[in-house]
């Protein structure tokens, strides 16, 4: 009896590994399970925590194929609704929310970028590059890149200029997730040497990560670190050296990851939990547990752990979720984290754009201290705001 019931255990247990296994090796978190169990995030209790949210969208009107009436009213909806929605909040900075849009190359319209530029000339937000190609080439995505970025800088005051080189700035998002040819069948890129390409037209961080449960998912998770380009070889940016207090900038380009890890609230079929990749729609609202998680992830550069970086993304232009982004769940988002984030003492909350980030980050590698507030533009001033656009929106 003890035999065939320890036999009958056994086999369960051989079965439930296998099914976890599988459920694992289906969703691909083979590739970074091993570095969430092993990163222990640091915690500060002698100083306020500085907490930088980003909110970066892969802003896609023509999502769907759908009709140009129908980009236009998910376009016009934005620069309506998100108004209203972050006139309401404020940071610790007296800042509204801040929305990086990450607007798709191939999908270009004058008069969404139009739209959007207003908006963001109003204190709403940034525009950035976001491409989708598939079998590319290095010369037509170099001549792509370039001739967005004029476009981008020159119709719509996007993007910034260098200071110290005169050339176009700007933070990346590829599309499918598959920055550097990152899919195993080479799909929806074809560029082994993306890194190197994004660095010479003067990328200055990519945004993309994290993108599990996609394959294109990176071993190296919440962090912040510099990868080096092999030409020969996709997905260089699998690990990288992380951006630390004193050092320098090293490789090809930096990698800006949001938070991943499991969320053991929700479990599939009572196991095994669900991955929180930082996404945000209508079937998986930002709740406070998730501010939460995303929070104690503390994303930071190394040597400055009172300085931690949460940056969620979307999808922001499917009718589906838009009631989550620009109606209460996002709104209670905001409220909760003014309220559970920003009391002066123990955290202090600032919205932030892709490009703020990058500074901050920047900042806090050469080893400044203090209000992270202050080097919002420490290394990229902000974009051209043009007379006419000044104009238009006093």
């Amino acid at each position: 009896m003890w035999t065939i019931a320890l036999l009958t255990a056994l086999a369960m247990l051989l079965m439930l590994a296998v099914a976890v296994t599988l459920a694992i090796r289906a969703r691909h978190m083979q590739i970074w399970l091993g570095s969430y169990l092993r990163r222990r995030p640091p915690r500060v209790a002698d100083k306020p925590v500085h907490l930088m949210f980003c909110f970066v969208d892969h802003f896609e009107p023509a999502w769907g194929k759908v009709d140009l009436a129908t980009q236009r009213a998910r376009v016009d909806r934005w620069c309506r609704d998100y108004r209203k929605l972050a006139g309401a909040h404020r940071d610790a900075d007296g800042r509204p929310p801040q929305h990086t849009f990450f607007y798709p190359e191939e999908e270009y319209l004058e008069e969404h970028l139009q739209k959007l530029a207003s908006l963001c000339a109003e204190g709403y937000g940034e525009i950035e590059v976001h491409l989708h190609h598939d079998n590319d080439t290095p010369a037509n995505f170099r001549a792509t890149i370039e001739r967005f970025n004029k476009v981008l800088h020159e119709r719509h005051n996007a993007l910034p200029r260098d200071p110290k080189t005169g050339q176009l700035r700007f933070g990346f998002i590829h599309g499918n997730w598959c920055l550097d040819n990152s899919r195993a069948d080479g799909r929806w890129c074809g560029i082994n040497n993306e890194l190197i390409l994004l660095r010479e037209l003067g990328c200055y961080a990519d945004f993309t990560l994290p993108s599990a449960p996609s394959e294109t998912q990176t071993r190296m998770i919440n962090a912040i670190y510099y990868a080096t380009d092999d030409p020969a070889q996709p997905k260089s940016h699998d690990t990288g050296e992380r951006v630390r207090v004193g050092g320098k900038p090293s490789g090809d380009l930096m990698i800006v990851q949001g938070p991943l890890g499991l969320n053991w609230r929700s479990r599939r079929l009572g196991i095994v939990p669900r991955i929180e990749n930082a996404d945000v729609r209508h079937a998986c609202p930002p709740t406070p547990d998730r501010v939460d998680a995303w929070v104690n992830t503390g994303v930071h550069v190394e040597g400055r752990p009172e300085w931690v970086f949460v940056k969620i993304h979307t999808h922001g232009t499917q009718e589906r979720d838009m009631n989550t982004l620009l109606g209460d769940p996002t709104d209670r988002m905001h409220r909760y984290l003014e309220n559970t984030y920003n009391d002066g003492k123990r955290y202090v909350l600032h919205y932030v754009t892709a490009r703020e980030v990058y500074n901050i980050i920047r900042a806090a590698e050469a080893g400044l201290t203090g209000n992270p507030h202050d080097y919002r533009d420490y290394e990229l001033p902000r974009p051209r705001v043009s007379a006419t656009t000044e104009a238009q929106t006093a």
